[in-house]
């Protein structure tokens, strides 16, 4: 029985990549510079109302509108060019 796996898996081979440098999520990177950039504005809005509601002892305010407004302009501003940089 043995036998008959190695037979089966001997011709299967494992392959090895070995990069030179550390591999980087484009994505990642695209999502740190359409936030410091394109996205800047929403940014503020978002870190105001932070700064707003952590000021407050008793509040119902949330930033969740500010921090969806932010999320949807990086994501739109990648939208534009993540796939022509993937490989």
């Amino acid at each position: 029985m043995e036998n008959i796996f190695k037979a089966i898996f001997s011709s299967f081979k494992i392959p090895v990549v070995k990069a030179d440098e550390e591999l980087v999520d484009p994505q990642t990177v695209l999502k740190e510079q359409c936030g410091q950039e394109h996205c800047a504005a929403f940014q503020e809005k978002y870190d105001a109302c932070n700064q707003r509601v952590n000021s407050k002892k008793n509040t119902s305010e949330t930033c969740a509108e500010e921090l969806f407004d932010f999320l949807e302009c990086v994501d739109h501003c990648v939208a534009k060019s993540l796939f022509s940089k993937l490989k």
